[in-house]
C-alpha cells in the first residue's frame, strides 16, 4: 500500500470538522458580524442599561464565541462515542481500504466525491455527510505527499 495509517477519531477532530463548516461559510461571516455588532453595542450602551439588558448584551457577545462551539463539541461527544473501534485506513491505486475490527470494505475512487485540506486536517468525502478525516497528528509530515496523491487520484 501507498499509504496506510491507524486512528481513532476523537469528538476533538469532529469538532474541528464542524467548527471549519460553520466558519468556512457565509453562516460564519454572519456569526462574526453579529459578534461584533454586539460587542459595539455592549460597549456604547454598557452604562446607560440596566442590569436584564447587561444579561442579554452578554448572552448575545456569548452566542457564537462560546455557546455554539460548547453545542458543537457535545454533539461531536455524542457522535464520537457511536465510532468505538480503531480504524486503518489504506490508500493505494487500487482504492481506499479500510478496517473497522473485524470487517473490512473496499472503496473505489470514483465513489469519492472530494477532497478538502483545512490548516489541521485532511478530509476524504464520501457522500453528502460520510467521509474519512485525517487530521495532522495522523498524517504526520506525509500531509502534502497524501493530499496530492488522494486529488490526483480524484
Amino acid at each position: 500500500m501507498k499509504y496506510t495509517f491507524t486512528y481513532q477519531t476523537t469528538a476533538y477532530d469532529l469538532w474541528q470538522l464542524s467548527m471549519y463548516g460553520a466558519y468556512g461559510s457565509m453562516v460564519g461571516v454572519c456569526n462574526i458580524i453579529f459578534t461584533v455588532a454586539m460587542l459595539l453595542l455592549s460597549t456604547r450602551f454598557w452604562g446607560d442599561v440596566n442590569i436584564f439588558i447587561k444579561i442579554l448584551l452578554i448572552i448575545a457577545v456569548c452566542l457564537f464565541t462560546v455557546i455554539q462551539p460548547l453545542v458543537i463539541y457535545m454533539r461531536a461527544k455524542r457522535q464520537a462515542a457511536t465510532i468505538s473501534h480503531h480504524m486503518e485506513i489504506g490508500f493505494d491505486d487500487n482504492g481506499i481500504h479500510v478496517k473497522i475490527g473485524n470487517q473490512n470494505s473496499n472503496l473505489k475512487w470514483h465513489m469519492i466525491k472530494g477532497v478538502s485540506k483545512k490548516p489541521s486536517m485532511i478530509i476524504i468525502v464520501l457522500a453528502a455527510k460520510h467521509g474519512f478525516v485525517l487530521t495532522n497528528k495522523v498524517l504526520g509530515k506525509q500531509k502534502e505527499a497524501f493530499y496530492n496523491y488522494v486529488v490526483s487520484k480524484i
